[in-house]
């Protein structure tokens, strides 16, 4: 008994950060949506995690999770680029197993040595780094770039699987991350801030023996307040095995993925977003 305590003292010491699934972003973490409105109810999967992203205390991001398809539907954050390295740890979230699991990001290999997590249970949760193994033509995509952020910590936090899809190869690593590192510089030049959410719309396919739904396309959308009253918006979205990427207006983003979902008319920002 004193063993097993002093196991579950060392594993709680040996914690990388918190993560929360909660009931609702808007009473969690809002300050990650443009006047704290997350994107409405059109584009959520029928089995929806609201996940607070949150490491070493402090919240970093947002995620709407698909638990069934085990992708993200979209992360949401504020855009503060900063140089540094790339962190190679990644993490998977507790809680998707149920509110009773820590409310810690943590790395599989501490969940199933020292807090009696079975593989089975983790993997029936979340993607896990064994459905990311051996992939042709795909790789690890983040929706929220670790390169977005200013600090170690706060890229860190990006390196969980619950931000993760399975991307085109080629895309990530050429128009993608030119809109990531190039385009998105210029589009916030005289930004004060800037809210960014990126998404993943579901596909027919599947990685990992049918267990995580590879994207048909994946898109991002972005709202800067210039100042007190003036505000531009801009989006991209590409189909997820070519090496394209289209800009849109945050309105042409909106009824492409209203067009997609087949659903409500999608909107991701607060109506004060230019939409044109």
């Amino acid at each position: 008994m004193l063993l097993l305590l002093l196991l579950q003292v060392l594993a709680s010491c040996l914690w990388l950060g918190h993560s929360e699934v909660v009931t609702s972003f808007e009473s969690s973490c809002p300050q990650f949506f443009f006047r704290e409105t997350p994107p409405n109810e059109a584009l959520e999967p029928e089995n929806p995690a609201w996940i607070c992203q949150r490491y070493k205390n402090q919240y970093y991001f947002a995620t709407l999770y698909d638990r069934d398809r085990r992708i993200p539907v979209y992360s949401a954050y504020l855009y503060q680029p900063g140089p540094g390295k790339r962190p190679r740890t990644w993490l998977v979230e507790p809680q998707l197993m149920g509110p009773t699991y820590p409310k810690t990001m943590e790395r599989e290999w501490t969940l199933l040595n020292y807090f009696n997590v079975s593989l089975e249970q983790l993997s029936k949760s979340q993607a896990m780094l064994q459905d990311y193994k051996n992939l042709t033509g795909l790789n690890r995509g983040h929706l929220n770039p670790s390169g977005h952020h200013p600090d170690s910590s706060s890229r860190t936090a990006t390196f969980t699987l619950t931000n993760i899809v399975p991307q085109d190869e080629k895309l990530n690593g050429g128009a993608w991350n030119n809109y990531e590192q190039q385009t998105m510089t210029r589009r916030t030049q005289g930004c004060n801030t800037t809210y960014v959410i990126v998404g993943a719309v579901p596909g027919n396919n599947y990685i990992a023996k049918g267990r995580v739904n590879k994207p048909s396309h994946i898109w991002s959308s972005a709202c800067c307040e210039v100042d007190t009253n003036h505000r531009k918006a801009w989006a991209v979205i590409a189909e997820n095995d070519k090496n394209k990427v289209q800009l849109l207006t945050l309105g042409e983003l909106e009824d492409v993925l209203t067009q997609i979902y087949r659903r409500d008319q999608v909107s991701l920002f607060h109506s004060s977003c230019p939409r044109e």
